[in-house]
């Protein structure tokens, strides 16, 4: 199996970076809708449509693109166990965990609006909006320049 993922090497790569632009973008998108969820009356039409637009991103998309995200590089890091020895991949590792934690967060705050229970101004949705965003800088940062 070794020998299968090291030939496959970059197209594995490929999907693991596919894969995580898709998490990136429903990690971007899915706060936007809170803050404008936030805004909408509870029980009003726009507040229902935000319910399924959510639902729809989190499950659909932003879920499925986490897990290949995750597959992929674990197949990654079977094909090259050599990862594991170097500094910057651990501080990557790191911030893809706190990531993940915000994406649970995420999660969470979906089913708080799914049942009317959400008591966060759209200004915080603002603010966390701007989370993922930043730690993909310094992902992409740490895998690209390999600073230590």
């Amino acid at each position: 199996m070794s020998e299968f993922l090291v030939g496959a090497y970059l197209w594995i790569k490929a999907l693991h970076v596919i894969s995580v632009i898709f998490w990136m973008a429903g990690m971007a998108y899915l706060p936007r809708l809170f803050v404008y969820h936030a805004e909408a009356g509870i029980g009003s039409d726009k507040s229902e449509t935000f319910k399924i637009m959510e639902r729809r991103l989190l499950r659909g998309i932003i879920n499925p693109a986490m897990i290949a995200a995750f597959v992929f590089g674990g197949l990654m890091i079977w094909a090259n166990p050599d990862l594991l020895g170097q500094g910057w991949f651990h501080a990557k590792l790191t911030l893809v965990i706190l990531m993940t934690a915000v994406h649970g967060l995420f999660a969470r705050w979906r089913k708080d609006f799914d049942a009317d229970r959400n008591k966060r101004p759209a200004r915080f949705y603002r603010i966390v909006n701007e989370v993922p965003p930043v730690l993909v800088v310094f992902i992409v940062i740490l895998v690209i320049v390999k600073p230590f």
